[in-house]
């Protein structure tokens, strides 16, 4: 992209569906086909600072069968197919670039089966994390994979999200054990058995695992389930400096603390989160732990890091061990990016992440905020600082070029430093196309090149999210 913010990086030819592929289309779903400028316009929007590149049709599918019909059924034109989940994505995965057709699985939405004596359950691919978890109440398991926002597990997966579990249970790429893919001609392929492990032939549940929507559509997913531990406990507590949170997080995995949760957010972010929750957090870099195990094993780990986080100047902890209590304390970091929003009214937020090394998280950090002050910019900063990951929210007046200049390259002298930390352009939020032109710099040319050898070699017309990832 250009360094303005939301200009695309070159234009592109549209592909539009010819009337005839439109009629079948209308023939065969009726009422869940639709060409309607509002429906076409929120398919076609995200929450990236990309202007809407809206489809030229959406279907609403219900099954793996009808996803395969409309394949095919674009396949036979050439016609871009895109994917759509609950649109929470924030690096343009889901703009409809050279126009097409776009598949919208919220009604794919049923939990098939739960399997306690497995731990695994199968869903489709519109079953959001938050529809998933309700299911499982009275199953004593639970999935952990929560990136804040409710979204669905087939976008989860396409994105290999990951989040404030991830540090103690790993991410989407950890939690898989196979999938239901629709391939670029039609077919339907099941990536894996429900075996918790196979040397049998290539890891394709991996392959689709982060591919964005551009070399297949997920269509359901079994996925791994963890029991709850016998007791929860939430903490908060306050520090003087970003470093200090970070550095007691880090010397408290590395003496084999177990963490559930390590979420970290600066001053400003606590300040956006008190106006916007009415919260009376004290305003300064604040971490938010959770632990999980037996009673016993709570209060020994608690004592452990509560001594590590009075060595890096840390205050009082403020405890929750009820489910409500636990909720009350955790909300405000979920609705973080709400808050911040509201720290300039009329933003919009470039919001990018980064990831890297346990060891370099601490210098990343400090020289980013560095980088902020420098540049007199407003950008709260925070993140899964247990996994290496954080995000910046650079606030800007969507109408002015100088502030979107100054926000793209932020985040163009962010990314170079997490390369230079050893870490990646994207932790968790994808590639899209905000991230493309990175990609050479972080695995080289020649694993770019076998990349877009994967996707010629699955989707050799360019039908599946084109001008995303790899490019064309």
């Amino acid at each position: 992209m250009d360094s303005v913010a939301g200009t695309p990086a070159r234009s592109r030819m549209r592909r539009s569906p010819s009337p005839e592929l439109l009629a079948l289309l209308q023939r065969k779903f009726a009422d869940r086909f639709s060409t309607s400028s509002a429906v076409l316009q929120q398919h076609g929007t995200d929450e990236s600072t990309y202007p809407p590149q809206p489809p030229d049709a959406v279907v609403f599918v219900c099954s793996t069968e009808e996803v395969a019909f409309v394949v095919r059924a674009c396949a036979s034109e050439r016609v871009p197919v895109i994917g759509f989940g609950v649109g929470s994505s924030v690096e343009g995965h889901l703009l409809a670039v050279e126009g097409g057709v776009c598949i919208d699985f919220s009604r794919l939405n049923k939990v098939l089966a739960i399997r306690p004596g497995d731990l695994t359950a199968t869903v489709e691919a519109g079953v959001t994390r938050g529809q998933l978890n309700a299911a499982l109440t009275e199953s004593g398991f639970f999935f952990s994979v929560d990136p804040g926002a409710d979204a669905s597990i087939g976008g989860m997966v396409a994105t290999a999200a990951s989040g404030t579990n991830t540090v103690r249970y790993g991410t989407m790429r950890d939690n898989l054990v196979s999938l239901t893919v629709v391939t670029a001609n039609g077919d339907v392929v099941r990536t894996a058995s429900r075996a918790r492990k196979s040397s049998a032939g290539y890891n394709l549940t991996q392959l689709y695992c982060g591919s964005e929507g551009t070399l297949g559509l997920i269509t359901e997913a079994t996925v791994r389930l963890h029991p709850h531990p016998e007791a929860y406990a939430a903490a908060v507590v306050n520090f003087p400096s970003v470093r200090a949170a970070v550095d007691c997080v880090i010397e408290s995995i590395q003496m084999g603390v177990p963490l559930a949760r390590a979420e970290m957010l600066d001053a400003l972010t606590i300040r956006a989160v008190n106006a916007h929750s009415r919260t009376t957090l004290g305003e300064s870099p604040t971490l938010f732990l959770e632990f999980g195990a037996s009673r016993t094993q709570i209060d020994e780990q608690a004592g452990i890091v509560r001594e590590i986080a009075a060595g890096h100047g840390g205050g009082e902890f403020q405890w929750a061990n009820r489910q409500e209590e636990r909720s009350r304390l955790w909300t405000p970091r979920h609705h973080a990016y709400f808050a911040c929003l509201q720290l300039k009214a009329g933003s919009r937020s470039l919001t990018t992440d980064a990831c890297v090394p346990l060891s370099a998280l601490a210098q990343c950090i400090d020289e980013t905020q560095a980088d902020i002050a420098e540049h007199g910019l407003l950008v709260p900063v925070f993140g899964h600082v247990g996994d290496g990951n954080f995000h910046c929210l650079v606030l800007v007046d969507p109408h002015n070029a100088a502030e979107n200049e100054a926000a793209e390259a932020f985040s163009h002298r962010l990314v170079h430093r997490a390369l230079r930390h050893g870490g990646t352009c994207t932790g968790e939020h994808g590639v899209g196309m905000h991230k493309m032109k990175y990609l050479a710099e972080e695995h080289g040319e020649h694993g770019v090149a076998l990349m877009r050898s994967i996707k010629q070699a699955l989707d050799p017309h360019d039908i599946f999210n084109p001008g995303k990832v790899v490019g064309a």
